[in-house]
């Protein structure tokens, strides 16, 4: 191999896949660059980018673990432990941990551990489901406001400050209030989605203004594609990316709520094991067994702050400008 050759493959070897360089070639004498070969490969994309960076974060990797363990307690409780939750002695009472029992027993006798356990599928169930049901209508209602304008954007723009001005969790009370006798997981999910969608919708809405006049827009309207094909085709998925962050760090806060509603006793029944109904239960115990209290409370918070670890990396994986600040 010749001396600008070896050079020439060196330099390519030192820079990263999908990286814009030029090649330094020297001559045979190696005393000097005399031209620079580009590199014909094509860039990456913005997902690709986003994943290159996102694997080399440590804060990606343990939020990942956390999420994926939080799910698997939600859909194989029996993995974890082959307890009955609902199982209560009223013997063992704030008893400590004994064997098969790591965490002790609640006021009732009930098994702490299991309960534990078991509380993520509810909490979870209701944090996933609410999260999907307010990005599809939160997306489908501010796309339709920045794509179309006019008399759409004010007038949607207008109900979604209505319902914005609300507070979430105030609103869940009053809807769960009017419906005491039907309370399960899909009135939960409901109660939260009828006024969680304003934020999503406004970020849609915003993302999808600063798409709409891009160049490929244009072409693809001048090809003579559809108005719905164009927005669904073409304008959401360049403007998913602020749409996905929010999503991620919105099913925290949709956990939260759950929490705080079976905390007040107005959220989920007493029979469905939730991680907020045992902190509500574990309130009378706290100064004399705090760790009855602890136990949930700490698998809620490490649930929430795995979800808000992972909207703020995946944010600064999407957006170069978060990244630099």
């Amino acid at each position: 191999m010749r001396n600008n050759d070896f050079n020439t493959a060196a330099a390519a070897d030192r820079v990263l896949p999908g990286q814009d360089y030029f090649v330094a070639a020297t001559d045979e004498t190696g005393l000097g660059a005399v031209d620079a070969v580009p590199d014909d490969r094509a860039p990456s994309s913005q997902w690709g980018e986003a994943w290159r960076y996102l694997r080399r974060r440590p804060l990606f990797w343990i939020s990942s673990a956390l999420i994926l363990l939080a799910v698997a307690m939600a859909v194989f409780p029996q993995l974890f432990t082959s307890t009955d939750p609902r199982e209560c002695i009223l013997s063992r009472s704030l008893d400590g941990p004994a064997p098969g029992h790591p965490f002790g027993f609640d006021r009732q006798g009930c098994d702490i551990y299991a309960r534990t356990i078991y509380g993520a599928r509810a909490s979870v169930t209701v944090g996933v489901l609410t999260t999907i049901v307010v990005t599809l209508l939160g997306t489908l209602i501010g796309a339709i406001a920045g794509f179309y304008g006019g008399i759409w954007d004010t007038l949607l723009s207008r109900l979604t400050d209505i319902f914005f001005a609300v507070p979430l969790v105030l609103a869940a009370i009053v809807v769960m209030s009017m419906f005491q006798n039907r309370r399960s997981i899909w009135m939960v999910v409901i109660a939260l989605s009828m006024f969680g969608w304003t934020q999503i919708a406004r970020i849609t809405r915003g993302a999808v203004l600063g798409v709409k006049n891009e160049e490929y827009v244009a072409a693809a309207r001048a090809l003579g594609a559809s108005n719905s094909k164009i927005l669904f085709s073409h304008i959401l998925p360049n403007a998913a990316a602020p749409i996905i962050v929010y999503a991620t760090v919105a099913l925290g806060t949709f956990i939260v709520a759950e929490a705080t509603l079976s905390f007040l006793g107005i959220g989920l029944p007493t029979s469905v094991v939730s991680w907020g109904g045992d902190i509500s239960s574990a309130q009378a115990s706290l100064r004399t067994q705090p760790m009855v209290l602890f136990y949930p409370a700490i698998a809620l918070a490490l649930t929430v702050l795995s979800f808000i670890m992972m909207g703020d990396v995946v944010r600064d994986a999407l957006d170069p400008k978060a990244r630099k600040r």
